[in-house]
């Protein structure tokens, strides 16, 4: 499995605490399986709360309506690195 960066690992841990996801542990999440789906297995209403989490503590905006979406959070390090990028805007 591929190591996560500092970046992923803070976001992998928001992510579990975010979502209750007492099972999984953020060093344990794969930086590049997917979030959605037969990997990580979140659904639609998990989109919604990690982005308000992501909202919070990073202060990234993640519109439902973005079309880019689907690249955004097809993984935890494309989510990470869409949330460094907007911090750097």
């Amino acid at each position: 499995m591929p190591l996560q960066t500092p970046a992923e690992h803070e976001l992998a841990e928001l992510l579990v605490t975010s979502l209750n996801l007492d099972e999984v542990k953020a060093a344990d999440i794969d930086p590049d399986a997917a979030l959605f789906g037969a990997d990580l297995g979140l659904d639609s209403i998990d989109a919604l709360e990690l982005s308000l989490a992501v909202s919070q503590r990073y202060g990234v905006q993640l519109r439902s309506d973005n079309s880019d979406n689907k690249k955004i959070f097809s993984s935890l390090r494309a989510l990470s690195a869409h949330i460094q990028q907007q911090r750097a805007a």
